[in-house]
């Protein structure tokens, strides 16, 4: 017996190939089986059945008994779960490990000087473009907030604010530590009110409201500096994969534009009640 459709499509999301999808859920029927057993009930060639089941044995979901014929035998789901998540926990270490160290090298030094190089040739107005998806959006606007020097400003949504705790938390306690000026404008209301205290550790955070001589901008932005930006250009409603962002280390659009905007709503917003923000640092 194989298993459905359904729960075979869910063994490939954790990593498992077709063939060994179906020798896994077959031999789970079985609990102990030779590779041609296995391959006549899964229709899985007999000469990738052993390469198959010697796979699954390396990933976790089976243990190879000595014996003639050799004969498999099925690790319980939840064990085999929790084998595959260590060795991805393990290699994920490694990865990182390699990083770090790379980051430490030489040729991360030379890679600064070829791009510092390269900024020089570069005219303001070339260094801007269009971000596509959610998930290259959030890495450019953390990207931008590890860099920053002075302040960030951040005008967001209610959704925005919690993307901000979620998303950039860390990130933006370190820059508040590093001495850069976190300000973060946006709609605060009872529901949110735990998110707001959290970015209340390491940023100002104001109630942005329409006032009587204008209307609140609906969106969000990020200006770091006074010279880099990035600017949604979707409403929050659309699919993560459809959000579309612009970015531009224009400092006159930073510098004379959107920075300027920003003061202006912030000079209009009011201080949430409960525990004031951090003060600004000297």
């Amino acid at each position: 017996m194989v298993a459905s459709q359904e729960t075979l499509d869910a063994l490939e999301d954790i990593g498992l190939n077709m063939y060994e999808r179906k020798i896994y859920s077959a031999l789970l029927g079985r609990g102990v089986s030779t590779a041609g057993e296995l391959s006549e009930m899964t229709n899985v060639p007999r000469s990738r059945a052993y390469d198959v089941l010697e796979s699954l044995a390396e990933k976790g979901f089976a243990v190879i008994k000595s014996s003639k014929p050799m004969e498999y035998v099925a690790i319980p789901p939840n064990q085999a779960i929790e084998n595959i998540k260590k060795q991805h926990r393990q290699e994920l270490e490694e990865k990182l490990g390699q990083l770090d160290g790379f980051k430490e090298s030489k040729a991360i030094e030379e890679l600064e000087e070829l791009y510092d190089q390269g900024l020089d040739l570069v005219e303001p107005a070339e260094m801007s473009g269009s971000l596509k998806g959610k998930h290259q959006i959030e890495q450019h606007v953390g990207t931008m907030f590890q860099e920053a020097q002075n302040s960030i400003k951040i005008l967001t949504s209610e959704e925005g604010l919690k993307d901000l705790r979620d998303n950039h938390y860390n990130l933006l306690k370190d820059a508040r530590e590093n001495g850069v000026n976190v300000k973060v404008l946006g709609p605060i209301t009872e529901e949110n009110a735990d998110v707001v205290n959290d970015l209340k550790e390491f940023a100002e955070v104001r109630h942005l409201q329409d006032k009587d001589e204008f209307d609140i901008p609906n969106g969000r932005f990020a200006v770091v500096d006074d010279d880099a930006l990035t600017m949604s250009m979707t409403h929050d409603k659309v699919h993560n994969t459809q959000e579309t962002a612009f970015w531009s280390k224009s400092d006159h659009m930073a510098q004379e534009t959107l920075s300027p905007m920003f003061d202006v709503l912030w000079h209009h917003s009011e201080e949430p009640e409960g525990p004031k923000g951090p003060k600004r640092p000297e």
